[in-house]
């Protein structure tokens, strides 16, 4: 390693006895003398070095910089009226000035809150100050690929939607703006941490079924929205309000200007009402974009991205043109241990189990059990391949030795105060969590166990490929559990409740979902039937599925899905 150059350390308050601390929490002593003014001196000029870079410009890159519109790029915060299920972050109306297609011509867009917009905050769910010094959010100076990409489509993007406190919940009540609703049920989870998309997405949808068209009663909504998923963040919100939310392959959706948890697990997702919604959002968001370092040798060129659209309308044909049996030949795969998770109900575990067979097997399909014994795993693999470093990604922006291209507005405050611990407690103590893992890991955990929950990974991924040889795509619960209501910020005795109370209910609830983000398969939540909770039996809950197909085979994914509407249709009939 070569030295750039040397400094007197003139402009430095880094001090010998500073030097002895370092030292001491590394467990080693360094003797007065030469050798530690020679290191001072070392750590002084690599300080100069790391302070040119801070005072110097920063650099957007070309492809980042805000796409050209018909609008302007002015945002505004809703009014409660137009906002009642706290679902928008900000609003906005932005149009491409001249979009280079028309996929997704006039259909409106909710971007969440985690992922730049140009010219809008981005808050990531957490309060100002925990996001910059000055306790006022950032103003992003680039538009992400995907929201360059829904522009170009012909989309019209209409805000940015609520996401949890730094993405990092399932539920949808830690935001710093309050809880997200679930549309069907005020007090509800919408899940997380895609609340805002999904409860956008879902009240849109129930607008048209229930007001006959009429928006009105509903607040302002959006046909379609993209959401990140780490662990689940896409699919347990879609699951719980009815939704599809589909997790692509890892690497095939540039991740650049998202905010990031750990590069290994950041995807980003379509979320819609309609699998041919579904089909166009990944159409468009798909395809390599020279920045990001999840993608892959096998991420496909833009040019080169998969029509899948087509391919979905294709399948649709065979399906009418082969009525009875457009399914034969297709093995579906129930994933044996994911139905015995810990946490899963019964009714889930039952309504997915029965849908599966019922509608595959009416469609032609043949359903089979399959066992995967390192599924059960999965959520230990994930925690342990991810948690050592998160707080790095996560509350840091400290990127690895990949080069990568995190969002220069999104400026973290760092190193933790007692004002910030007391703000982060309050607000989502899985941030508390996460920050104390990391510190954890490095002072009392052997070097290796990360890099051992790595090759682990490996070891899962292989396990899923497998079962995929003779199949073509796994079932698996998605959500365990129907929306629950929101947990009491105060208990009936006036208590805040503790930690772990307020933890509690995301407990195991990823436990089915987060296995994939660490192998990449991709997994697509689909409706599949209801429930109620006992509490409410008066009103009717979504419960989902995930459909699991082998990487870079999403529009098999997506092909199952349909197949499995085509089973339901013929019941239905």
């Amino acid at each position: 390693m070569s030295i750039v150059s040397l400094s007197d350390g003139s402009s430095s308050s880094f001090t010998a006895e500073d030097l002895k601390d370092v030292a001491a929490q590394l467990n080693f002593e360094l003797p007065n003398g030469k050798d530690s003014d020679d290191y001072l001196r070392l750590l002084w000029s690599f300080e100069a070095v790391m302070k040119q870079v801070e005072d110097g410009s920063d650099y957007i890159h070309p492809a980042l910089k805000p796409q050209a519109l018909s609008t302007s790029r002015s945002y505004w915060k809703p009014k409660p009226e137009d906002n009642p299920f706290n679902a928008w972050s900000h609003r906005c109306d932005l149009r491409a000035a001249n979009p280079t297609s028309d996929i997704l011509k006039g259909r409106t867009v909710a971007i969440k809150d985690n992922i730049s917009v140009a010219a809008l905050p981005t808050t990531l769910g957490a309060p100002a100050s925990l996001v910059s010094g000055d306790a006022v959010f950032p103003i992003s100076p680039i538009d992400a690929p995907v929201v360059s990409r829904l522009l170009a489509a012909g989309a019209v993007i209409k805000g940015t939607s609520t996401c949890e406190c730094f993405c990092a919940s399932p539920l949808s009540f830690t935001s710093a703006t309050g809880p997200v609703h679930n549309p069907r049920l005020h007090g509800y989870t919408a899940g997380g941490s895609s609340s805002g998309s999904c409860a956008l997405v879902a009240a849109h949808s129930l607008a048209l079924e229930q007001d006959d068209g009429s928006c009105s009663s509903w607040g302002e909504t959006v046909e379609l929205a993209i959401g990140t998923d780490q662990a689940g963040s896409v699919r347990t919100p879609a699951a719980f309000n009815g939704l599809y939310g589909l997790k692509p392959t890892f690497g095939l959706v540039p991740y650049t200007g998202g905010g990031s948890m750990s590069p290994m697990i950041d995807h980003l997702g379509p979320i819609a009402s309609r699998l041919e919604d579904v089909a166009a959002l990944l159409e468009v968001m798909a395809g390599y974009d020279g920045l990001d370092p999840r993608m892959t040798p096998e991420s496909p060129l833009m040019d080169q991205v998969k029509p899948y659209r087509q391919l979905l309308s294709d399948f649709r044909q065979q399906v009418l043109a082969r009525p009875s049996d457009v399914g034969q030949g297709w093995k579906i795969g129930l994933l044996t241990e994911s139905f015995l998770v810990p946490g899963v109900s019964s009714e889930v575990r039952d309504t997915v189990r029965d849908a599966t067979r019922r509608f595959f097997e009416a469609a032609g399909a043949t359903v089979v059990e399959i066992s995967v014994p390192l599924h059960s795993e999965g959520p230990v693999i994930w925690t342990a391949s991810t948690r050592p470093t998160m707080s790095s990604w996560l509350c840091q922006g400290r990127p690895s030795g990949h080069l990568t291209y995190l969002p220069p507005h999104l400026k973290a405050r760092w190193p933790p105060s007692q004002e910030m611990y007391e703000v982060l407690n309050s607000a989502n103590p899985a941030l508390t969590n996460i920050i104390l893992s990391e510190r954890f890991a490095q002072r009392f955990l052997p070097a290796g166990d990360e890099a051992k929950a790595h090759r682990k990974v490996f070891e899962l991924r292989d396990a899923y490929d497998r079962a995929l040889e003779e199949l073509d795509v796994l079932i698996a619960p998605c959500a365990p559990t129907v929306a629950m209501p929101h947990p009491e910020t105060v208990d009936k005795e006036g208590r805040t409740p503790s930690v772990i109370e307020r933890l509690a209910p995301a407990i195991g609830l990823t436990s089915n979902t987060c296995p994939f983000n660490v192998t990449g398969h991709p997994s697509l939540t689909v409706p599949c039937g209801f429930s109620s909770r006992p509490e409410r039996p008066d009103v009717r809950l979504p419960i989902g599925m995930q459909i699991i197909g082998k990487r870079w085979k999403d529009e098999e994914v997506i092909k199952a899905a349909a197949l499995f509407e085509r089973g339901r249709e013929l019941i239905s009939s």
